[in-house]
């Protein structure tokens, strides 16, 4: 068990004011730090080519989807900006180290780009904090080993305020490229607060991904003004066109 926070070296500052406003300045440049979601249990193959096309035509930031859709998302999407993101260990956190690794190593195989990891949550509240470090390490390894990006979902609404900074330091200390907020599966989604202790913690040298909930312009708007740098929705596609997108 860890007990104290993992000494990290001084982030770079990140300027969320700025980078609000540079993203919410049109809709292509808010489509661009959009994650277009589509992880219901029950979404079908066409739903997902459609989430696909709707990704190109916008250009948004990544397509979302389950670990079944992959190879059919890196098809759709072959030839376009967009790269593929697929959830791993979701939506629980709660799987072996050892299947969270090859999972994330199939999903590379087959085309994904960027990987939302569960980080294992009852571990955290056991703060078996090592054993957390190493389940984020390990997949990071195999993210940055296939060219992928890695955003860890902490389930922030299940933690409580010490739980969720000793969380992300470990994860940055383990290498992750985002920390994100929830997986839109619990008992709550991204908060304001969450998302600014989550950048206070990252400063400038990581991502931080606001997910869960967010549905509308002003709740996209609330997020990047906090300090997301990315915002992950299935509601992407009505939340451009409230800021003019046809």
């Amino acid at each position: 068990m860890m007990s104290t926070f993992l000494e990290l070296p001084e982030a770079p500052f990140f300027d969320a004011p700025a980078f609000a406003a540079e993203a919410l300045s049109s809709w292509p440049s808010l489509a661009a730090v959009l994650d277009h979601t589509l992880l219901k249990p029950d979404a079908t193959r066409d739903q997902v080519v459609q989430l696909c096309h709707e990704a190109a035509q916008y250009h948004f930031a990544c397509a979302v989807t389950n670990p079944c859709w992959t190879s059919l998302a890196s098809s759709v999407l072959s030839g376009t900006d967009v790269p593929v993101g697929v959830v791993v260990g979701f939506p629980l956190g709660a799987s072996l180290t050892s299947t969270k690794r090859d999972e994330a190593e199939a999903l590379i195989r087959l085309g994904a780009r960027e990987l939302d990891m569960v980080v294992n949550i009852g571990m955290v509240k056991a703060a078996e904090y090592d054993a957390v470090e190493r389940d984020v390490r390990a997949v990071a390894q195999i993210a940055h080993e296939g060219g992928a990006a890695l955003k860890v979902i902490l389930e922030t609404c299940l933690l409580t305020t010490q739980e969720k900074l000793h969380t992300a330091t470990l994860c940055l200390a383990a290498g992750v490229d985002f920390l994100k907020t929830s997986t839109g599966f619990s008992t709550g989604g991204a908060t304001v607060e969450d998302v600014r202790l989550l950048r206070g913690v990252a400063g400038g040298g990581a991502g931080v991904k606001a997910a869960g909930g967010i549905r509308t312009l002003a709740d996209a708007r609330s997020m990047l003004e906090a300090g997301a740098s990315r915002v992950g929705s299935s509601a992407s596609v009505k939340i451009i066109r409230e800021l003019g997108a046809p």
